[in-house]
């Protein structure tokens, strides 16, 4: 059990510091109202890692979005925004085939954008849409694309193995359920 939940914490604060070091290194097209923040990449990563990538990534963007200069509407709305979008796309998926890890993905593309595109438009003094269309078209390219990419390339790795071996994956493929 003790080395479960230093594995978890571990994992957590890996994910914490990746998201953070992602978006400040990018902050030039991080903390716009047309943004593409390449570190939301990460965030299908919750459907194979669970709660320790959950945790992680709302943490990382308190700490990212701390750096931004939008404020605390910025750093609260961003968490809840990562949060929410990777419980729902983990709840989805988990013990799924990928096509659901796919609307996991599209799920987190609609969390994130509505939820981020509001405020921002708000913060801006910009319309409703403009706020959506800037998050969306970002976060097609970084959830949708590269995290998918991401996502599907990892899940094949053996590495995998050894994290669940510890609980630490919820996520499995057609063929490892049915081998048991």
């Amino acid at each position: 059990m003790r080395r479960t939940n230093s594995v978890s914490v571990t994992l957590t604060a890996v994910f914490a510091a990746l998201y953070t070091v992602g978006v400040v290194f990018l902050a030039p097209i991080s903390f716009q109202m047309f943004q593409v923040r390449v570190a939301d990449a990460l965030l299908p990563l919750s459907m194979l890692f669970g709660w320790p990538a959950i945790v992680g990534l709302a943490i990382g963007a308190v700490v990212a979005n701390s750096f931004g200069g939008l404020g605390p509407i910025d750093v609260v709305g961003g968490a809840i925004a990562n949060f929410i979008a990777t419980l729902a796309a983990w709840q989805v998926a988990r013990n799924r085939s990928a096509p659901w890890a796919s609307v996991g993905v599209v799920l987190q593309i609609l969390i994130v954008t509505l939820t981020v595109g509001s405020y921002l438009s708000f913060l801006f003094a910009m319309p409703l849409e403009i706020g959506w269309l800037g998050v969306l078209l970002g976060s097609i390219v970084a959830i949708g694309l590269l995290g998918s990419l991401l996502f599907f390339a990892l899940s094949r790795m053996r590495i995998l193995t050894l994290l669940r071996s510890h609980g630490m994956m919820v996520y499995m493929t057609k063929a490892e359920r049915q081998r048991g």
